[in-house]
């Protein structure tokens, strides 16, 4: 595989797999699985839901890389790493209360629905903004950062809550917290060498 794809596969991929453990879509995922207790129908629909939500968040990520000058955009990225880095330390909440009720248009529809409005604003969303920003490569990031939301959901959708109360979700948010201010440190060096 090209070393140029590859690179922006493995950060987006690997940085929003972690940032997703604890996240209110992963949550999402856990209450879905509960209420439905139909995995298919719901990875479906959160994969649909994943796919469009990134596509378009990567398509702005572009947009902003193009629209803005070198210098600003990797003060832009820089400062988005180091929020995503802060913001990610802070656990998000979801209430199964918050579900929609099973529509006629089935488990799928009601998944693909609440999922992409759940992914609305989030933080897996605006890292996705900032990673294509700062790789400038729509398929790659969006390949990634799809790929990462699933291998975080799918086991969530598959095992239900059994496990969710095992995983060190503090830990886990700490590396991709680290990750990010990582990636920050590296657009505060190329921002001062431009």
């Amino acid at each position: 595989m090209h070393r140029a794809i590859l690179h922006p596969l493995f950060v987006t991929t690997s940085l929003v797999a972690l940032a997703e453990i604890g996240d209110k879509t992963q949550i999402l995922s856990l209450l879905l699985a509960a209420r439905y207790r139909r995995p298919a129908p719901i990875i479906l629909g959160v994969l649909g839901a994943t796919v469009l939500s990134n596509g378009l968040a990567a398509g702005l990520g572009d947009i902003l890389a193009r629209v803005l000058t070198p210098a600003i955009l990797n003060w832009a990225v820089l400062l988005s790493f180091v929020a995503m880095g802060l913001w990610i330390m802070i656990p998000d909440k979801l209430r199964e209360n918050d579900l929609p009720l099973r529509s006629a248009a089935g488990v799928f529809m009601a998944t693909l629905m609440s999922y992409f409005l759940a992914e609305m604003g989030d933080k897996t969303q605006i890292a996705t903004v900032a990673l294509a920003a700062r790789f400038q490569e729509w398929l790659p990031v969006v390949a990634g950062t799809t790929l990462g939301m699933m291998l975080a959901n799918i086991p969530a959708i598959v095992f239900g809550h059994r496990f969710a109360d095992r995983l060190p979700v503090r830990w886990i948010h700490a590396i991709a917290a680290v990750f990010f201010l990582v990636l920050g440190g590296l657009a505060l060096r190329r921002a001062l060498e431009g």
